[in-house]
Parts: C-alpha cells; structure tokens; sequence
C-alpha cells in the first residue's frame, strides 16, 4: 500500500464516506451536494467546451488544444445512478483528453429517483446514436464508472440486440454489474471495503429501478447477453464490494470468447482509478491512456 493510498484511506474515515453509504433510505439529495454540472475552464484544465442537450442528458464536449486522432470518448461517470458528476470526474476525463489528444463527452445523464432505469438508459442510447452522426462507431471508446460502467455495458448489450454498430472498445472501472447485491460473497467484504456499504447501494438500486426487478438485465447486465462483445478492459478492485458479481462478470465474458483485459487494484477500493493522491491511481489512469491510445488506426 502507498502512502497517498493511506491519506486517502485517512481522508475516506474522517469524511464519513463509508457511513453515508450505510443509510437507507440513501441520502441522494446530500450527496449532490457535490454535483458540478456545468464546467468551467479551470474544472477541465483550460480547454474548450461546448453543451448539447441529447433527450435528457446534459453532455459536455471537451476538446483538446490539438487534435491528432479523430477519436471520440463517451465518458459516464458513476454515482449510483442518483447523483454526478463531481469534481473528480470532471478531472478525470479532462487528464484523459490532455493524455489522448481525444474529443470526449462528458455525459450528465437523469438521475433516479426522478427518474427511472429505462429513462437513464433511453437517454443513454440516444447520446450514442447522436455520437453516431460525427464519428464511426469505430472510432468510438466507451468509458464509464460504477453505475456509468454498468450504463456502457447495458448499452452495447441493446446496441447488440438491435444489431447496431458497436463502439472499438469498451472501459468499465468497477461496474454495477448485478443490482440486487444478492452474491453471498458481498457480505464478506464489505467491512474491508472503505468506500461502499450494501445497505446505500442497494438502496439507491432500488430508486432507480423502479417497478422493475433488481434482476432485470436493463438494471443489472450480468443477466444479459455477452456474445458479440467489443473488447472489455475491466479494471477491478479487491477490496470493493462490486467485485465479486465482477468475477462472474469476467468468467461470462471468457464463455463467451470476449477480448478481454482485466486490471486488478489488490487491496484497492472502488473506482480507485479516479482517486487523488495515489500511485496506484496513477499507474492505472496511465492504463487507461494507454488502452485508449493503442486503439485502431483511424480512417
């Protein structure tokens, strides 16, 4: 473990980030506190932005200085599906736009519980057709963490179903993968895991499905079909309590014959690869670049 992993742990404790994930209800309204939905230009380093308005998410495209490579990165950022983005994911997609010399969009999808899972997901696939009219699906890369991992892999699995193109690849950081926490295997770690509880994420799931069941692929996409996949790079962390649906998650994909690469942060909390301070972080943010870089000439 490093020492930026221990002032993280340190500054996770005295935050009361663990027991604000133990409540339930979740307390959605609280933790939007943090909610930054329009950038300015010290939030993504000085580059451009502009706004869409694709159905109902807000989406923000950020441009690098120079362009070498016509990539496009949907970026869907976690917060149980009821909150976001914060200012870590702002800063996130915007050192990956430095790094990739790429255009992304920051997508600011609905929120449960206004609104529902086939709202979220509706708009979702909306963005994507709209991304569709500038870029191939070739040259698009699709990012998401937590609840926007499991938004990115719910929408190539309807993508498929639909016999739409797919994007070049896929980037899930620590997935949703099944909303109803029922794997036996959760219990044992959540009191290693700093960030989560069960109680809040299931919790916040409930919000967000709706009439439907937690099992519903449309909600939890390890119930849903994964033949015909693009590339999966899943970064996966130990010490979280989404990890073992993950496990299952990896083993479907191999069935399958996906290509597939996993990155796994040993003793690592969840979306680890957004959290300051860390050289764990650090090396796996330089991953990412380096998955996204490695991606396919263009033509």
């Amino acid at each position: 473990m490093s020492f930026g992993y221990s002032i993280v742990k340190l500054v996770l404790k005295l935050k009361g980030v663990k027991r604000s994930w133990s409540e339930d209800p979740i307390n959605y309204k609280k933790k939007r506190r943090d909610d930054i939905h329009v950038s300015n230009k010290q939030l993504v380093g000085g580059k451009e932005t502009t706004t869409l308005k694709i159905a109902k998410s807000i989406v923000q495209v950020i441009e690098p200085k120079m362009q070498d490579k016509d990539l496009l990165i949907l970026y869907f950022h976690g917060g149980a599906f009821v909150y976001g983005p914060t200012k870590e994911h702002w800063g996130f997609i915007s050192k990956i736009v430095s790094k990739t010399n790429s255009i992304a969009w920051l997508v600011d999808y609905p929120k449960a519980p206004e609104n529902n899972i086939e709202v979220i997901t509706s708009s979702v696939y909306e963005v994507y057709q709209e991304a569709l009219k500038s870029h191939k699906a070739s040259n698009i890369v699709l990012v998401g963490d937590s609840a926007g991992g499991n938004l990115i892999i719910t929408l190539v699995q309807r993508l498929i179903k639909e016999k739409l193109e797919l994007p070049n690849k896929i980037i899930p950081i620590t997935p949703v993968m099944d909303a109803s926490l029922t794997n036996p295997k959760i219990k044992e770690i959540d009191h290693k895991d700093l960030i989560l509880s069960m109680k809040g994420v299931l919790s916040a799931n409930k919000m967000c499905a709706g009439e439907k069941s937690l099992k519903d692929p449309i909600i939890s996409p390890l119930y849903g079909d994964f033949n015909n996949f693009p590339p999966v790079y899943l970064f996966l962390a130990t010490d979280d309590i989404l990890a073992p649906d993950q496990e299952i998650f990896i083993e479907k994909l191999k069935r399958s014959n996906v290509v597939l690469e996993v990155i796994v942060g040993e003793n690592m909390p969840h979306v680890w690869p957004l959290l300051p301070f860390m050289s764990e972080a650090k090396m796996a943010f330089k991953k990412i670049v380096t998955i996204i870089n490695s991606s396919k000439s263009y033509g």
